[in-house]
C-alpha cells in the first residue's frame, strides 16, 4: 500500500486559508461551462468545511467550528501521576501516551460524535452534538481516581484571528465572524484566564447555547444519536458492515486548511504527522467509492482531491501531503474505474467534466512512460527533490520507489526482479498492472462516451485492446494462470499474488480460463484457498510464513479486485465464498475490538499489530465489508456498460 511504516513527526503548520482552484482544464469546455463547474465545487467545497465537528487531525477530543477556526480541546490530567494526555487517537497504542480510544457512532456532518477514551485509570465517554449552529458536549466519567481532571482548552487554530477569554464558566471567542460562546454548566470547575478545569468526579456538560442546562444537554444528545441511527437506511445483514465502513471514514475525515477542503485520509495516525493530511492514491479513490453509497459529497471531494494532486509530469501520485508529493512515481491505477462508478449512481455530469481531463492525462502516462515492448511494469523517475528529508525519497530512482508505485511494497513477487538503472522500471511484464490499466482505458473510454468525446473514446478502446492482446501473451495454459515474465530472461515468475488473478477484472480471460483459475489456484488449499482469504502471496511461497505486510498478510484492496473481476465471470461459487470470508474477516475484529485494520494475518484472520505495520483504523479495511453491499444489490453493479 502505502509508500512507508514509520510515521514522521513535523509540527502542524499555520496557514492562511485559500480557495481550491475550480475552473475545468477540459479545452473544450465553454466559459459557462467552466463557470458551472467552479460554482458546483466552490458549493460542494462550502457545504462541507463548515460547523461542528471533529475536523482537527491531531486529536479525536478536540471539536472544531469551521470555517472560524475556533476549537474546544479537551485533555485528561491524571491526579496520581500528574501526567497529561494532550491528543488522543484511535489504536496508537505504538506511541508514549498508551491510550486506547474506542469509537462510537460518528455522522459525516458533526450531528452527532461519541467514543470511550481510556488512559492510564481513566476511563470516560465523550458525546457531541451539533444542532442549528449550536454545539453541545456532555463528558460522563466512567472510571477515575481522586484528582483526576479533563482540561478544557479555547484555541485558534491555523492561523485564524480570534479573542479568547475565559471567565466564571463562558469561554469567549471574538472572531472578525462574529462572538462564539461556549458555557461550562455542568461539573466542579477550576477556572483560569486560558482554560478550565474540570473535575472527574461528575459529569461534565458544555453548550455554546448558555440558556441549557445540564439535563437539556443530556435530552439533546441522546435526541441528536436516535436522530442519527434512526437515519441509516436498514441494510438488514449487512447492518454491521456499514457500521464499521461508515464509522471509520467519518471518523477520518478531516478539515485541510491549507487547500480550504474537507478530505478523508486512510487514518489520523498516518496524516497527523505528516503534517496534518496525507493522501494516498489508490486509498482515497477506494475511499471515494465506499462514500458514494450514502455521502455524494464527501465521495466527490475526495476523488476530486486526489486526482487534483496530479503532478506537472501527468500522473497523479503515490501520495502527497504538506510541501512534498511523490513526483517520481504513480500507485495503481484505479482512479477512472471509481470515477465511472460514482458517476453511475449520481449522474451528474460536471462531477466528469472536472476530473476527464486529468485523468485522460494519467492514462496517457502509464502508456507513455511505463511500457517495455508493450508490456507495463512498475518504475520511478529520479527528479531533484531538494533538502527534503522525507524517507519515501530514499526509494527514488531505485526498485524500491518502484515498489512503491506497485502500492505493494514490500511484496515478494519484487524480490529477484531486475532493476533497469537506464529506465528506472522493473523489468517485469506486471500482469496486476497491466489488468487495472485495461480497465482504466475502458473505464475511461466509457466516460469520454457519456461526454460525447468520440476520438478519445476510440483512442482508449484502441489501446485497451492493445493491452488486452499482449496480457493473452502471459497467459499460462499448462499452469492454468496469467503470470508475471521477467523481461530480462523471458521466463515466467511463480511467485503467485492475488494480483494474478486482476485480469478477471479486465475481462481478458474467456469463461473456460476463468474457470481454471478458479479452481487450480483460487481454491488450491497451497496457495490461496484457506479459512482465512485472500493472503498477499500463496501459502507455499517462502514468505509467506513472514507474516509481515504485504508477505502473507491479508489486504482488503487485494479482495475487493479480486471480487470485482469474480462477478464478470460465471463463477458463483467463488463471488460467494470472496463475500462471505471477506465480510467475516471484517466483523472478526469489527465486532470484538471496533477496529478496522489495515491488514490482517492469514493465518489467525487477526488484525494484529505486527511490528507497527497494520494500522487499526485505517479506511480501506472496510472494503471487505463493501464486498457484501456491492454484493446485496446496495451499490449499482458494476460489472454493467454505462447506459
Amino acid at each position: 500500500m502505502n509508500t512507508n511504516k514509520k510515521r514522521y513527526i513535523f509540527p502542524i503548520c499555520f496557514f492562511i486559508l485559500f480557495l481550491t482552484s475550480c475552473n475545468s482544464k477540459n479545452p473544450q469546455n465553454t466559459s459557462t461551462q467552466n463557470d458551472y463547474i467552479g460554482n458546483e465545487l466552490t458549493e460542494l467545497n462550502n457545504r462541507l468545511s463548515k460547523g461542528w465537528n471533529t475536523w482537527y487531525t491531531g486529536s479525536v477530543l478536540t471539536h472544531v467550528l469551521l470555517p472560524e477556526c475556533f476549537i474546544i480541546n479537551f485533555q485528561l490530567v491524571s491526579g496520581q501521576t500528574g501526567d497529561t494526555l494532550k491528543e488522543a487517537l484511535f489504536g496508537r497504542d505504538d506511541y508514549d501516551s498508551k491510550e486506547n480510544v474506542i469509537p462510537g457512532p460518528h455522522s459525516y456532518d458533526g450531528s452527532y460524535t461519541e467514543l470511550l477514551a481510556e488512559w492510564q485509570d481513566i476511563s470516560i465517554k465523550v458525546q457531541s452534538a451539533a444542532k442549528d449552529d449550536q454545539l453541545y458536549l456532555l463528558i460522563t466519567p466512567i472510571r477515575y481516581s481522586p484528582g483526576d481532571e479533563l482540561l478544557i482548552i479555547p484555541q485558534m487554530l491555523w492561523g485564524r484571528k480570534g479573542d479568547i477569554t475565559v471567565n466564571n464558566g463562558l469561554i469567549r471567542a471574538n472572531t472578525p465572524s462574529g462572538d462564539i460562546e461556549v458555557t461550562a454548566v455542568g461539573g466542579q470547575f477550576k477556572i483560569t484566564p486560558e482554560n478550565i478545569k474540570a473535575s472527574l468526579r461528575e459529569v461534565i456538560a458544555l453548550s455554546s447555547d448558555a440558556s441549557k442546562s445540564t439535563e437539556d444537554i443530556e435530552e439533546i444528545i441522546n435526541d441528536s444519536k436516535t436522530k442519527f441511527l434512526a437515519g441509516i437506511p436498514n441494510y438488514k445483514e449487512a447492518k454491521e458492515l456499514h457500521n464499521a465502513m461508515q464509522t471509520v471514514l467519518a471518523w477520518n475525515t478531516i478539515y485541510d486548511p491549507i487547500n480550504n477542503r474537507t478530505i478523508t485520509p486512510v487514518s489520523r495516525n498516518w496524516a497527523a504527522p505528516a503534517g496534518g493530511w496525507v493522501l494516498f492514491e489508490w486509498d482515497t479513490y477506494f475511499a471515494s467509492y465506499m462514500l458514494s453509497l450514502d455521502n455524494k459529497d464527501l465521495a466527490y471531494a475526495n476523488a476530486i482531491a486526489i486526482t487534483k494532486e496530479i503532478t506537472d509530469k501527468g500522473f497523479v501520485p503515490n501520495n502527497t501531503q504538506p510541501g512534498h508529493k511523490s513526483e517520481d512515481r504513480s500507485q495503481p491505477p484505479v482512479g477512472s474505474f471509481v470515477v465511472k462508478e460514482i458517476y453511475r449512481k449520481y449522474r451528474e455530469k460536471w462531477f466528469l467534466d472536472e476530473l476527464f481531463d486529468d485523468l485522460l492525462r494519467w492514462n496517457r502516462w502509464w502508456a507513455d512512460n511505463r511500457d517495455i515492448d508493450g508490456y507495463l511494469s512498475y518504475g520511478t523517475d529520479p527528479y531533484d527533490f531538494g533538502n527534503v528529508k522525507y524517507r519515501s525519497t530514499r526509494g527514488i530512482g531505485k526498485l524500491q520507489g518502484a515498489k512503491w508505485e506497485s502500492g505493494l511494497d514490500n511484496s515478494p513477487m519484487y524480490d529477484d526482479v531486475v532493476f533497469d538503472t537506464t529506465f528506472h522500471q522493473m523489468m517485469l511484464a506486471d500482469v496486476g498492472l497491466m489488468s487495472l490499466y485495461i480497465n482504466d482505458c475502458r473505464s475511461l473510454a466509457e466516460i469520454a462516451g457519456v461526454l460525447g468525446k468520440t476520438e478519445i473514446m476510440k483512442e482508449l478502446t484502441e489501446r485497451a485492446e492493445k493491452y488486452s492482446k499482449k496480457l493473452e501473451t502471459l497467459w499460462n495454459d499448462e499452469f492454468g494462470l496469467y503470470l508475471n515474465k521477467n523481461l530480462a530472461t523471458g521466463k515466467f515468475s511463480y511467485r503467485l499474488s492475488p494480483t494474478l488473478f486482476y485480469p478477471l477484472l479486465a475481462k481478458v480471460p474467456d469463461q473456460h480460463q476463468a474457470r481454471r483459475m478458479i479452481d487450480e489456484h483460487f481454491y488450491n488449499p497451497e496457495e490461496f484457498w484457506g479459512e482465512f482469504i485472500i493472503p498477499s502471496i500463496a501459502q507455499n511461497d517462502s514468505a509467506f510464513k513472514d507474516n509481515l505486510y504485504w508477505r502473507g498478510r491479508i489486504w482488503a484492496p487485494m479482495n475487493f479486485l479480486v471480487y470485482l473481476g469474480i462477478r464478470n465471470y460465471d463463477l458463483p461459487d467463488a463471488q460467494k465464498d470472496m463475500v462471505e470470508k471477506s465480510k467475516n474477516l471484517l466483523l472478526k475484529s469489527w465486532l470484538g475490538e471496533k477496529h478496522v485494520y489495515e491488514n490482517y494475518n492469514a493465518e489467525t484472520g487477526q488484525g494484529d499489530d505486527v511490528a507497527g505495520w497494520s494500522d487499526k483504523f485505517y479506511h480501506w479495511g472496510a472494503l471487505l465489508g463493501f464486498i457484501d453491499m456491492i454484493d446485496e444489490g446496495y451499490v449499482p453493479s458494476p460489472q454493467f456498460p454505462l447506459k
